[in-house]
């Protein structure tokens, strides 16, 4: 009898577990439309500066010169130039790798056409019927033809003659 249970315990939770309506695939952070306690970081002292034409024009959804910067905060602690962070476009360091990579022309519209072909491969090559009525995870399944076998690239580079460091144990 109590075997029964038991059994009918675990058959009624594997049953349940299959109800989520959560379709988007690794997505850990489903059903969660409350407060994230973690996104409340405590703002600087107010404090009127000398010259009222510093401040920043009040933008809706903008950010004020009390909002917390600790990412600003550690690069003045560690002698850099905060204004750094906010820089944007092509370092001069970096112009020429850029330049070269670009050679043969870029598309504007890559994130989206990237998109929107991970969405049709993921349609066409992750579930199956039972996987689709369990709303399992099928994620390792549906990328395996693209996965790097570390295990046999360390090998042929190894027999080319290159050095190569080690590679995790196979599981």
């Amino acid at each position: 009898m109590r075997a029964f249970l038991l059994t009918l315990g675990i058959v009624a939770m594997a049953g349940l577990s299959g109800c989520s309506r959560d379709p988007n695939l690794m997505n850990l952070g489903a059903g969660q439309d409350g407060p994230d306690e973690f996104a409340i970081l405590p703002t600087r002292q107010l404090s009127l500066p000398s010259d009222l034409n510093v401040l920043p024009p009040p933008t809706p959804g903008g950010s004020n010169i009390t909002d917390p910067a600790p990412m600003g905060d550690a690069v003045a602690a560690l002698g850099g130039n905060p204004a750094q962070l906010a820089a944007q476009g092509i370092g001069a360091g970096d112009a020429a790798l850029v330049a070269y990579a670009g050679r043969g022309g870029t598309s504007p519209g890559i994130r989206q056409q990237l998109a929107q072909e991970d969405v049709a491969w993921r349609s066409a090559n992750s579930r199956r019927l039972l996987e689709t009525i369990a709303r399992t995870n099928v994620y390792m399944r549906a990328y395996r033809p693209m996965m790097l076998d570390s295990q046999a690239e360390q090998e042929r580079w190894g027999r080319a003659g290159a050095r190569v460091p080690t590679a995790p144990p196979r599981p």
